[in-house]
């Protein structure tokens, strides 16, 4: 029995070590709930997948200007739109909670991230309201910004300044959802 606690220990620690490096080998998986993908999102601010750095830390730190159209007519009141980094460090990093959208017109902009008048903005993972720009650290590779917004079938009720949490417990049953990936590296 004594001869196979050092293997044991040692199996262990390769286990372990391993497990550190699983960012490098997989992508982390998002936090994001799923629902049919029937809306369509896009960004004219970001050209090729890559968010501009005008959107980050290293330029002006601006949100990007969102459109998002096809929202399913008659079945949602409410469009959420949330921006998770399920690269960051720490666990998924949520860069932007925007809810309170009417799903009325099937379509909308937020340019500038300037979204219809009634919007309401919750917390971001830096714990202020409303956007905020990536900053990833240097040299940490790539990291993912994945844009989703959801229709609700019935309204959020949700407070400006809510957590990220709570906006994502609002998904949950989501009637459809629209999503595009962004990433940016700090060089």
């Amino acid at each position: 029995m004594g001869a196979r606690r050092p293997l044991l220990a040692a199996l262990a620690a390769v286990a372990l070590a391993y497990a550190g490096c699983g960012g490098d080998d997989e992508p982390a998986a998002s936090t994001l709930p799923s629902a049919p993908d029937t809306i369509k999102l896009s960004s004219p601010s970001i050209k090729d997948g890559k968010l501009d750095a005008a959107n980050t830390c290293d330029g002006a730190g601006t949100p990007p200007t969102i459109v998002w159209r096809e929202v399913p007519a008659g079945q949602a009141v409410e469009t959420v739109l949330v921006v998770e980094d399920p690269d960051a460090k720490d666990g998924s990093f949520f860069h932007w909670t925007a809810y309170g959208m009417s799903a009325s017109t099937g379509a909308g902009l937020a340019p500038d991230g300037q979204f219809p008048t009634g919007t309401l903005n919750g917390k971001n993972s830096a714990g202020t309201d409303g956007w905020t720009p990536p900053c990833p650290p240097e040299g940490d590779g790539p990291h993912r910004y994945i844009f989703s917004m959801y229709a609700l079938k019935d309204a959020s009720a949700l407070s400006s300044g809510a957590e990220p949490q709570e906006v994502l417990d609002t998904l949950q049953g989501a009637v459809a959802r629209g999503t595009f990936t962004a990433t940016y590296e700090r060089k």
